[in-house]
Order: C-alpha cells, then sequence, then structure tokens
C-alpha cells in the first residue's frame, strides 16, 4: 500500500459541483446549505442545462458533481445527466442521501453515471440517525445495496464531527460488505449550521473536533480501509509552519453553484454575499467587487484567511504570538491508495 499522498491542487482539471436544488427531505445537523445565502428555488432543467453549457468549453477535463439539497428529488435529473453525457464532462457523479426519489436508478444508466455517492455519518443506526434523521441509515445502506446491484458504481462520504468519531472505526467492516470504492472523511464544516454550533438544551454544541483527536484517529482508521482496496480521501487540514500554504481559489478550478445563480470558488465563503462569479440572464459574468478572490489573494501565517475570520478559536498560538500550526486550504487532499 502506498502512504497517504497529498493530493496537489491541479491546474488542468475542473471540478463542478452543481447545487440543483437547496431542498431536502433530511435536516442533518450539519447541513452546510443556507437558503439566504443559496436560495429555495428549484431550477428548471432548461437553466441547468444552459448553466452547464457555460462550462462546457472544459469539459472534458471537468469532474460533474450534482448536488442539493437532495439532488434526486429533482424531477429532471435524468435528463440533466443526459445533457451532461452529451456536453462530454469527465465524469459525473449524483450526492445522495440514499432516498433515491423519482426511481433515478431506473432512469439512468452506470455508462453515464461515474459514481452514485452516499452520505451516511455513523456505522450505527442510532448515531447515523440521530444527526442525519430517523430511518436515513437503514434507508442509505438499501440504496446503496440497489446502485451495487444495478451495476453503479458507489462511494460513501462520511463528515467526522465529536457526535461520530468514535465510529469511524466500525465503518471498516460495513464498507467492505457494501463493495464501496471510494470513501470520503470529511471534517465537519466551517459554514451552514455547523459553524455556529448545534444548537441543544442549554447552549451550543461544538461539534469540531480538536486537531489531536484528528491526527490520532484519520490517518490510521484511513490506512486500515485502504489496505481493503478502497481509495480513502480525507482533507489535509493541518500545516506545520514549514509547510507552504495554497489557496485553491488561486491555483485550481472549482466551482461551487447554486440555485439562486451565485458562484463560489471557496466552500468556506459559501455563507457571505462574497461569491467571484454570479449568473445573470443566464450569462457567467464577474460579481462585484469585493469578493471571495480579494481573500484569496492575502497571506498570513495562519494559513487560511477564511478559517481565521470564520472561526479564528480553530488557531493555537505559541507565546510569542506566532501560530502553532497553518490551518490548510480546505480542498487540498491526502489521499491513500493500493
Amino acid at each position: 500500500m502506498t502512504a497517504a499522498k497529498t493530493v496537489a491542487f491541479s491546474r488542468d482539471s475542473t471540478n463542478l459541483f452543481f447545487h440543483i436544488l437547496t431542498r431536502c427531505n433530511l435536516n442533518c445537523r450539519h447541513c452546510y446549505i443556507n437558503t439566504a445565502q443559496h436560495g429555495k428555488n428549484t431550477l428548471p432543467l432548461s437553466t441547468i442545462n444552459t448553466w452547464l453549457e457555460a462550462f462546457s468549453d472544459n469539459s472534458r477535463s471537468t469532474n460533474l458533481i450534482f448536488l442539493g439539497g437532495e439532488p434526486t428529488l429533482h424531477p429532471d435529473l435524468p435528463a440533466a445527466v443526459s445533457h451532461a453525457c452529451r456536453l462530454g464532462f469527465a465524469s459525473i457523479t449524483i450526492d445522495t442521501n440514499g432516498y433515491l426519489f423519482n426511481d433515478i436508478l431506473a432512469q439512468v444508466e452506470p455508462a453515464q453515471v461515474d459514481y452514485f455517492s452516499f452520505s451516511l455519518d455513523g456505522a450505527t443506526r442510532q448515531t447515523n440517525d440521530t444527526i442525519r434523521g430517523r430511518g436515513s441509515f437503514e434507508t442509505c445502506l438499501a440504496g446503496i445495496r440497489k446502485a451495487a446491484a444495478k451495476g453503479f458504481a458507489t462511494s460513501m462520504i462520511y463528515t467526522v464531527s465529536r457526535a461520530n468519531i468514535d465510529e469511524l472505526v466500525l465503518m471498516e467492516p460495513l464498507l467492505i460488505s457494501l463493495g464501496v470504492r471510494r470513501f470520503f472523511i470529511q471534517v465537519i464544516g466551517l459554514r451552514g449550521r455547523s459553524a455556529g454550533g448545534d444548537s441543544v438544551a442549554g447552549g451550543k454544541e461544538q461539534l469540531q473536533v480538536s486537531k489531536t483527536r484528528w491526527l490520532e484517529t484519520i490517518p490510521g482508521v484511513a490506512r486500515k480501509i485502504a489496505g481493503h482496496g478502497i481509495t480513502v480521501t480525507y482533507p489535509k487540514v493541518y500545516l506545520n509552519p514549514t509547510e507552504k500554504f495554497e489557496c485553491a481559489g488561486r491555483v485550481a478550478k472549482n466551482y461551487f453553484v447554486f440555485p439562486n445563480g451565485r458562484v463560489y470558488r471557496c466552500p468556506l465563503c459559501e455563507d457571505y454575499p462574497i461569491h467571484s462569479l454570479v449568473f445573470k440572464n443566464n450569462r457567467l459574468v464577474p460579481a462585484a467587487r469585493l469578493n471571495e478572490t480579494d481573500f484569496f489573494k492575502l497571506n498570513i501565517a495562519e494559513g487560511c484567511v477564511m478559517n481565521k475570520l470564520i472561526q479564528p478559536d480553530n488557531l493555537h498560538y505559541h507565546k510569542d504570538g506566532t501560530p502553532e500550526y497553518k490551518i490548510a486550504c480546505c480542498l487540498l487532499k491526502e489521499e491513500i491508495r493500493l
């Protein structure tokens, strides 16, 4: 097995994260969707197709991910997938909570969709359903099995927080039994509901895990799972003070598209009206300045500027005022594969 490898930002490929609606049947505790900033509308198929075409000049090196909300709630998702195939996108992924609405598995073919990527946030029903909603554990597992039985490749996303980090080690046998090919471990976000903590009786529950807990748990579990031939990807998160910080907004091509027309380059900016691009009259144009691109140019000893602005309590300092570590760009990943 190869060791964990930092996946450098690619200048030669593009990732297009396309939120075709924000509606969802679940109400996950850590959901990053912010309807005040992302909109409440469901895009009509004609708009989806037009916006896809705005990125089609580079389609053969663009990885397209359909998201929501829950994208399978959109009745025209199969038609959007077909149009994306005609435009020649390098890969097409559908992120889903596993409910697979509108009989989606019968409406698309394995040759059209590279991955159905399922979200699960616990290795047991109790933990997952506490985070994602009653019944979601069994429904997600059933959805994965149905997709695999129809010949679709499947991946899984597990968002680590204090509420479920203890069960990450239990995911190994579950992933093997389900035949999942790729496993994405995410860190609880700095945006959406998780940014301010989850509301509980008596105050706020902080869901983010500490640096020590993250480093003690994630790399080891990732190596064990990867030993079974499953590709495991997780955020770099922490850099040593001597490691160079790079912002994906400056050196990579990532686009996060929302139904209200906003297009961000950095997911940490999504809770604020500082998007760098916007669809106006179905044309993709630069947004008014100041915007996120101005933040990308700032260099600070703490690494990620947006982390410093949004949640400075994630950082710790030496007595002389210098940071103990840098926060890496949230899009910088480690990957382990056989």
